[in-house]
């Protein structure tokens, strides 16, 4: 059986080059509207983060995304990506890669 290309993506945050399923991506759309993309499908400029807490919080303490995707976010939006990391951290360790 042939294997399957793994497609990966870069990290906005540490810059490291991670499987896409290990990555959750932002988008922000022409009206300028950001939000979180869990299918990675979404039009608009993309950014990725990994799917670790710490990360994220390295991202809104420095304001990574902001910069990125040239836009001002509110720590409401943070908060909502960093909860939506640790939903998606602890699923995958109860029930492992799906």
């Amino acid at each position: 059986m042939k294997k399957r290309k793994v497609p990966m993506r870069k990290s906005v945050v540490s810059g490291e080059m991670k499987p896409k399923k290990e990555l959750v991506r932002i988008t922000r759309s022409k009206e300028g509207e950001v939000a979180i993309d869990p299918t990675g499908k979404m039009p608009g400029r993309g950014a990725y983060v990994s799917l670790e807490p710490k990360e994220v919080q390295a991202a809104w303490d420095k304001r990574i995304l902001d910069r990125v995707l040239e836009t001002t976010l509110t720590d409401v939006f943070y908060q909502e990506l960093l909860d939506y990391v640790e939903h998606q951290k602890a699923r995958k360790e109860l029930f492992g890669n799906e």
